[in-house]
């Protein structure tokens, strides 16, 4: 006490977070995030890779302040925690933040005003707070490498999975391959099975992707919990 005021000092400590195994965040599906200028881009996937039900887009906005920024960022990650918790997931698929990379990425280069958006973005903070609020959640974070997620998921999921009640954006598809990935799966979905007498007579296999086809490889991710 001094000249007659209390002063408080307080101080704590977070808990450590928790790393679980790859398989076992893989189990039950995850969710895969795309990121973008206004809005996250999330589709469920089963432990197959295959997507389940409609595309959620939880959006954003990040032209005012700093403050309002982080708070609009945190409003975010929270609905997409939730929903990953009512999804009964145990991991999220996002890609690897590194904003400056993302400023020449295949998926941005020309996109000047998402360049100068994600530069406000602190990247460790957003790794830092996404990470921690997951593991809050009881959740766990897995990272991929972005490469081509944009391209290859719009060439091999937005059109496929298009109908009139679900208008499947870019972005969406991208939260696949982003999803298909992290569970160690190609991006590449499956075809059917060529006709009878078409192919060896057979009709018995599931044409996939050669090893040289692109997007075809499918990178393990780095794991947060």
């Amino acid at each position: 006490m001094q000249r007659g005021r209390w002063y408080l000092t307080a101080s704590w400590q977070r808990p450590a977070v928790n790393t679980i195994p790859l398989e076992t965040a893989r189990a039950k599906g995850m969710i895969g995030v795309d990121t973008n200028a206004d809005h996250f881009a999330a589709y469920q996937l089963d432990r197959h890779g295959n997507p389940v039900g409609d595309p959620y887009r939880f959006f954003y906005d990040l032209s005012g302040a700093a403050h309002y920024r982080d708070a609009q960022i945190r409003h975010a990650i929270t609905q997409v925690l939730h929903w990953a918790k009512r999804c009964g997931v145990a991991a999220i698929a996002i890609e690897d933040l590194d904003f400056t990379a993302e400023k020449t990425r295949e998926k941005h280069g020309r996109k000047k005003r998402f360049r100068q958006l994600i530069s406000k973005i602190p990247t460790g903070k957003l790794k830092g707070r996404l990470v921690s609020m997951a593991a809050e959640q009881g959740l766990s974070i897995v990272a991929v490498d972005p490469a081509y997620t944009s391209q290859w998921g719009a060439q091999h999921w937005q059109k496929p999975l298009a109908a009139p009640r679900r208008k499947m954006s870019r972005h969406d598809a991208a939260g696949i391959a982003i999803g298909r990935r992290a569970l160690g799966h190609p991006i590449r979905r499956r075809t059917a099975p060529p006709h009878h007498h078409q192919s060896d007579g057979a009709g018995h296999r599931t044409v996939q992707a050669d090893r040289d086809v692109r997007g075809r490889e499918g990178t393990v991710g780095r794991l947060s919990a």
